[in-house]
């Protein structure tokens, strides 16, 4: 993504050589890289991976990354929106990229989607979205996103990045966050769970039945006790067994 769509390019040799490492701690066979910017972080992940490929949107920076790396065959630079391209079609791959807070979400879960396909995922992130990612039930940053993240990886808090690192620097601090893709992901209808967890969440001081009403039959949502708690509350094996009750 570049400066015009809201980006802020990470300068840090440091920091960009720690998410390198935090992505291929070993040799890494392909890495995919969403919004590569000027290629900062690209130079250190060709270091440790057979090939990279850089999705970005921006025209500017593509002709720019084409410039820079025109020596680098193991670069495969897309020009295009990385939600409208199918990242399942170059096999098992690592995914590393600078989010934009406003498609974080989308991201995460075209990148979850992958399944079987996917080694682990590491992203840049704004650090108040990094804590909703990784918080567990009963917390404040405990939401949508820490389900739909957390359905399907363990998501770690690896470490935070100040916001001199950056140029030009952003108001708010940032953090890098892995994803390892969970072995043993619970066999349900993603889409459908998400979508039922995403209207529990709907007003997170309400009630669960509060916010299932208009959706769901009144005396059915009387009869499953977890849906006098805030979504809040459950864990993700809580929100499976309430979404299969309401299946019945």
């Amino acid at each position: 993504m570049g400066r015009r769509l809201g980006q802020h390019f990470l300068s840090r040799k440091s920091v960009l050589e720690q998410i390198a490492e935090t992505a291929c701690p070993t040799p890494a066979d392909i890495v995919v890289e969403i919004g590569p910017g000027k290629g900062a972080l690209t130079s250190h992940l060709l270091a440790r991976a057979n090939r990279v490929i850089a999705i970005e949107v921006d025209q500017v920076l593509v002709q720019y990354l084409r410039s820079r790396f025109r020596d680098e065959p193991r670069l495969t630079l897309i020009e295009g929106d990385v939600l409208k391209t199918d990242l399942a079609q170059w096999g098992p791959v690592t995914v590393v990229g600078n989010l934009p807070y406003y498609i974080t979400s989308p991201i995460i879960e075209q990148t979850l989607a992958l399944g079987p396909s996917l080694h682990g995922a590491v992203f840049l992130v704004q650090k108040e979205v990094a804590e909703r990612l990784t918080a567990h039930p009963h917390t404040r940053d405990y939401g949508f996103l820490s389900v739909q993240t957390q359905l399907a990886s363990t998501p770690e808090l690896v470490f935070n990045v100040p916001a001199d690192a950056f140029h030009p620097r952003p108001k708010v601090d940032s953090a890098v966050v892995r994803l390892l893709p969970k072995s043993d992901a619970p066999v349900i209808d993603r889409e459908a769970f998400l979508s039922f967890v995403s209207q529990c969440f709907r007003q997170k001081r309400k009630k669960i039945r509060n916010n299932l009403l208009g959706s769901y039959d009144r005396e059915l949502l009387d009869s499953i006790p977890e849906t006098s708690q805030r979504a809040e509350q459950l864990s993700i094996p809580e929100f499976i067994s309430l979404y299969r009750k309401t299946m019945r």
